[in-house]
């Protein structure tokens, strides 16, 4: 018998600051580990990122898409 699998997707998103910006990284990095563990994610299919920007185009903000396997 075939186990079956279930594949979902989780959104993530973090602020980002001027001169702050390697914290935020590592907090939203921590963010999405805890996530892993707490979840008990068999597999991480897929992990994207993707910058968000103000009316200028300066970088405000980041979204992490992880495409998981339970």
């Amino acid at each position: 018998m075939v186990e079956k699998k279930s594949i979902r997707v989780k959104t993530f998103t973090t602020e980002l600051k001027i001169f702050q910006t390697m914290k935020e990284l590592d907090k939203l990095d921590d963010q999405v580990n805890r996530f892993i563990v707490k979840s008990k994610v068999k597999k991480v299919l897929s992990v994207s990122d993707t910058a968000t920007t103000d009316d200028t185009g300066a970088t405000i903000g980041l979204i992490r898409t992880v495409a998981y396997e339970t």
